[in-house]
């Protein structure tokens, strides 16, 4: 199964917002699920964002009501929007597909929240 690609990370300063986007390889009806994790030099990889086929999100607490994960099924697509960013939420972000084939990971793109 083919990577998805994620695309949008960069740099910001504390407060800024991102948008990035995950494209999967494959129609999104074949897709369980989507989900953002990141991780920070140093730490485990940990969830971020959640989303369903059917819609169902869920977030990590670090990040409620400052992220928001949707999809655009028509491009394959899913977006994590990022506001009120912090120096904390500096990390690879990563994107993954979880399909009857299995979970297939991106490469990662990195977000740097600083002044």
């Amino acid at each position: 199964q083919v990577q998805p690609v994620e695309s949008g990370g960069g740099l910001v300063q504390p407060g800024g917002s991102l948008r990035l986007s995950c494209a999967a390889s494959i129609s999104m009806r074949s897709i369980n699920a989507m989900a953002w994790y990141r991780q920070a030099p140093g730490e485990q990889r940990e969830l971020v964002a959640r989303i369903t086929s059917g819609g169902t999100t869920n977030y990590a607490d670090s990040v409620k009501g400052r992220f928001t994960i949707s999809r655009d099924n028509a491009k394959n697509t899913v977006y994590l929007q990022m506001n009120s960013l912090k120096p904390e939420d500096t990390a690879v972000y990563y994107c993954n597909t979880d399909t009857r084939w299995g979970i297939t990971w991106g490469q990662g793109t990195q977000v740097t929240v600083s002044s």
